[in-house]
This record gives structure tokens, sequence and C-alpha cells, in this order.
């Protein structure tokens, strides 16, 4: 009787999102991959699986900022605070967004809409800084 082969290994988070990035078919691939770098700048201690058909980043185990690519002559990127309902939401957002970059749907739940490599470079700055101040904010 043959030995059974060896059961594939799963693939880690980067390993998901680089397999997910060389098949994907998107007309702002280019910004996605110029995003997925700004945003991992941000924070050292960010990483990256696939969520929601889509990269998304971690802070310790907990998705916080996840990419939504299915608009049409844009894609999005969700702030959020993971799948479950955290029990400290504050009663207004979690800050002043004075640079106004963040869409707020609720007190911990923002959206940032971007397009091309333009739209990317004006908020290049803005973008890093959202990043870093999210982490930091919604670090449990």
């Amino acid at each position: 009787m043959p030995s059974p082969s060896p059961k594939p290994s799963k693939q880690t988070g980067p390993q998901q999102v680089a397999v997910f990035m060389e098949r994907l078919e998107h007309p702002f691939k280019a910004e996605i991959e110029e995003v997925r770098r700004i945003i991992l700048s941000a924070n050292d201690q960010l990483t990256e699986h696939i969520k929601w058909n889509a990269p998304s980043f971690c802070i310790h185990g907990e998705d916080r900022i996840t990419f939504q690519l299915q608009g049409k002559g844009f894609f999005r990127l969700i702030f959020h605070r993971g799948a479950k309902v955290k029990d400290q939401t504050p009663s207004g957002h979690l800050w002043e967004d004075d640079n106004g970059l963040l869409e707020w749907l609720a007190p911990d739940r923002a959206t940032v809409k971007l397009s091309d490599r333009n739209d990317v470079a004006d908020k290049r700055e803005k973008l890093a800084e959202a990043v870093a101040k999210w982490v930091e904010l919604t670090r449990d």
C-alpha cells in the first residue's frame, strides 16, 4: 500500500497575499501594491493575510484594515476593529481626522477611497499617518 502523500502545509498570511496579488486582475493593481507598501511601512508590527477576498492587515492577529476591491473606478480601505463588536466603542469617532481622509461609517469604522496613482501619491502621507494612528488607537 503506498504511503499517503504529505499534507500540504497551510500558507502563511504573506504567502496568501503574494499568491492573491500575483493572480489579481484589477485596473488599479499597481496602486493596490503601492497602498500595501504604505500600510506595511506605517507600523512594523502589522501582518497581512486574505480576508473578504482581499488583503487585510492585522495587529496581534486582529484585523484592522482591509481592502475592498469591488468599486468601479476606485478601491477602498476599510478601517475597522475586527469582526466582533468591541465593548469600548467611543461615543464619537476614534479621533478627529483633521486631514479629512477618512469617511466615518461608525465611531470605530471608516473608509478611504482611492483611485489612480496620482490619488495614491497625493494621499500617501495622510494615509500613512491614518494607519499609524488607527493601529495605535485600536491596539487591544
